[in-house]
């Protein structure tokens, strides 16, 4: 295809895959913004709807898998589903709770809760719906996996759920496996990067040091560069709306009430049976004790709280004590615990909606996700844990879109739990910030997707700058490389980048940037097929190459990849005759310093070298164009080399190459870069130049990086010619090239 049409399906967008459905089929009674994402997500098939509560998910997913006019089984929490059962009556769709295959009968929507997944023949469904998606990130790891197998083959999946954080990338990465997109391994690698690391950049004349979490876990965080690809992407798939305006639509209905939250702290000494005073509360088991020990206190708080009040209650308990307890001093109250029956929980649940229920004591994890409880005004928190979800979602059961009340929130606590609920303000005040960033982020690429208009600009930018011997091109080498006269070229030496997502710059230009292997080399192509047509015929081009470590999160296995071999079978595909190849020497513990690699670590050796590995060593890949050279390369007659030299070189591995003896990368590298450019050792390219050129030729690289080819063909009397993509490289590259011109000249004076 051409250059044009391959960067345009580079764009990482979920390209559609559904129906399309008009305006006019939907339902009346939803809301001009839930009908445009109805015919968002039918025309997109497998999509995702991150709205807050209260704005409608129920009726979307509904009105979708009606529209969709496949066989269709939604899947909720147990406390949800019958609650969906309601809600499509509401809008004249006839959904029937199931437990099991047997009772599938005809097309239709059909509802069910998760504890019911394994009972259902997936096959028979053309479309699935997760509602309260979040949970992909709480079951447990093999009931996740199985979902994502059982329903793999369905053609139309919806998941549907609350606004997630932008940095929650376990979240993100199990709702684009199971619909399908890619796979988390594939979405870390695109976009995120971990964030254990420390490291040190300069911009702008100033040093500036990044500090990892260092926490010994490993936390992912999006790559600076990757951030507006990344929104860009997430929209392609997923609509994400606090409220209605955030999207330009309007907020009329949809103004919530004041949530007054008030701490309660009871405080008396408490010091542990096990401790002469009380340092702290250190785990789980601490806090659990804590619970235990101060409830009676809080129970006493309790009843002086809601016993006596007109109004319906929610008291939210941990503990099966907790509940117990509240139950048998509240007047009114009613338990829904984790053994009842279904039967009994939905049908309490139902009669606190209804009002029949005074004050309903439950736990989280029961009805604390996807209820409506806008019946209710008032709930109590009988302790708390350091869960922010668990936290916002039950407040939002009664604070949510259509309510027309304040909303009084009070968290019953112990003095020594302050630092809990310390912990859950901050991640409150983090989630805020997170979530107001990404529908600032997103909302332009989402306006896009649902037809309405976006302002979105490129930032593809050229320059040339031309001095005595040399041409600097900044731009895509792809683009520019036509600029160049056929059979002008006598030599051309570079490193490609190798393979690795986002390494440089978010352009789809940067030939980093490629989502597979293939599209890397699909891409490179281009380059690979241009140097072919400016080369000489007969002479040579040079290409810097290396192994690429496998690595667990990204390929899904530890390992080594043979990139040279796939660079080889590329140049040999558009034309290039393999004619040798050069190992350059490396030290193996300074690469493990710089790359951090275990394999590579003394203690690897000594706990079990089975997991040790070589150091991974440079090679030089030598191509040559068909053809007669004109002009023969005699370095031993330019005084260049010498017969002792040559057979050192001739070697095939080569010693004595500097790896510190590079030119100075430090200022070239931006506050959006996440990886050291990494410019080849001069001593190499010296090689190279000195092999296969003669004084006055001139030396191509496409890839320019910061001059390193360019500044030594001028140092070598060549002339060069450059190619930069990234600005920042090619102004770095440019008074690198100049610095050489102006050395080489005053040697001739």
């Amino acid at each position: 295809m051409e250059y044009k049409e391959f960067l345009e399906s580079k764009t990482r967008q979920f390209i559609h895959s559904g129906v399309s459905v008009s305006n006019d089929h939907i339902n009346s009674k939803l809301f001009d913004w839930q009908k445009d994402i109805v015919i968002w997500a039918a025309k997109k098939g497998r999509s995702a709807i991150f709205l807050d509560t209260g704005l409608g998910k129920t009726f979307i997913q509904l009105e979708w898998a009606r529209l969709i006019g496949e066989r269709t089984i939604v899947i909720a929490p147990l406390s949800v589903a019958r609650q969906t059962v309601r809600e499509a009556r509401k809008i004249g769709i006839d959904a029937k709770y199931i437990r099991g295959q047997s009772e599938v009968n005809g097309k239709g929507i059909y509802i069910t809760n998760y504890e019911m997944i394994e009972k259902l023949d997936y096959s028979q469904f053309g479309a699935v719906v997760l509602d309260e998606s979040s949970i992909l990130k709480s079951i447990g790891g093999k009931t996740r996996k199985l979902i994502t197998e059982l329903c793999k083959d369905i053609p139309y999946r919806l998941c549907c759920t609350a606004t997630p954080a932008p940095n929650d990338y376990i979240e993100l990465g199990n709702h684009t496996e199971f619909l399908g997109i890619c796979k988390m391994s594939e979405m870390l690698s695109m976009f995120f990067i971990n964030a254990n690391k420390e490291h040190t950049i300069h911009f702008e004349g100033k040093m500036y040091r990044r500090k990892g979490t260092n926490n010994g876990g490993t936390e992912w965080r999006l790559k600076h560069h990757a951030e507006n690809p990344f929104f860009k992407w997430l929209s392609s798939w997923a609509i994400t709306m606090e409220k209605p305006s955030d999207l330009d639509y309007s907020d009329d209905g949809f103004i919530l009430p004041p949530l007054n939250i008030t701490p309660v702290f009871i405080d008396y000494e408490y010091r542990p049976k096990d401790q002469l005073f009380f340092t702290g509360l250190h785990g789980i088991e601490d806090r659990v004790k804590v619970r235990k020990e101060t409830l009676p206190s809080k129970i006493d708080r309790l009843k002086d709280i809601v016993n006596g009040s007109p109004e319906q209650w929610i008291i939210w308990c941990g503990l099966d004590e907790e509940s117990k307890q509240a139950t048998a001093i509240l007047d009114g109250a009613v338990e829904v615990k984790g053994s009842d029956d279904i039967e009994h929980k939905i049908k309490t649940l139902e009669k606190f909606q209804d009002g029949e229920v005074h004050v309903l004591v439950t736990k989280p994890k029961i009805a604390g996700f996807g209820m409506n409880f806008q019946n209710a005004c008032n709930m109590v928190f009988l302790g708390l844990n350091d869960s922010w979800e668990t936290y916002y979602q039950c407040i939002r059961r009664e604070w949510r879109y259509g309510q027309d009340k304040p909303v009084n929130v009070s968290i019953l606590l112990h003095s020594v739990e302050d630092s809990v609920y310390q912990n859950i303000l901050r991640k409150d005040a983090m989630s805020r910030r997170l979530r107001a960033s990404l529908i600032k982020n997103i909302k332009e690429y989402a306006k896009g997707e649902l037809g309405m208009k976006q302002n979105l600009k490129g930032n593809y930018n050229e320059d040339t700058v031309i001095g005595q011997n040399f041409t600097a091109m900044m731009g895509d080498a792809c683009k520019r490389l036509p600029e160049i006269e056929s059979n002008s070229i006598d030599l051309s030496v570079y490193s490609p980048p190798f393979a690795d997502l986002f390494t440089y710059s978010a352009s789809d230009r940067d030939l980093g940037n490629n989502n597979t292997m293939d599209e890397f080399f699909e891409h490179y192509s281009y380059i690979i097929k241009e140097v072919l047509r400016v080369t000489k015929p007969g002479r040579l081009t040079c290409v810097h190459t290396s192994d690429i470590p496998a690595l667990l999160q990204k390929d899904g296995y530890m390992g080594i990849k043979d990139f040279p071999g796939g660079v080889i079978r590329a140049y040999e595909k558009e034309g290039w005759v393999l004619y040798g190849r050069a190992f350059v020497q490396k030290n193996p513990q300074a690469q493990a310093i710089r790359v951090k690699s275990k394999a590579l670590l003394f203690v690897q050796l000594r706990r079990d070298s089975a997991d040790s590995r070589p150091a991974l060593v440079d090679q030089i890949l030598l191509f040559k164009k068909e053809g007669d050279n004109v002009i023969p390369v005699r370095p031993v007659d330019n005084g260049e080399l010498d017969n002792e030299t040559w057979i050192e070189w001739a070697n095939g591995i080569w010693l004595g190459v500097r790896e510190t003896e590079t030119l100075q990368f430090g200022k070239a590298r931006g506050l959006d870069d996440e990886k050291h450019i990494c410019p080849l050792q001069l001593g190499t390219i010296e090689r190279c130049i000195k092999l296969y050129s003669n004084p006055g030729e001139i030396v191509l690289t496409p890839f320019g990086g910061i001059g390193s080819e360019a500044y030594m063909a001028l140092k070598l009397g060549r002339k060069a010619k450059l190619i930069e993509l990234k600005q920042e490289y090619f102004k770095v590259a440019v008074a690198n090239m100049e610095k050489a011109e102006t050395n080489a000249t005053k040697r001739l004076i």
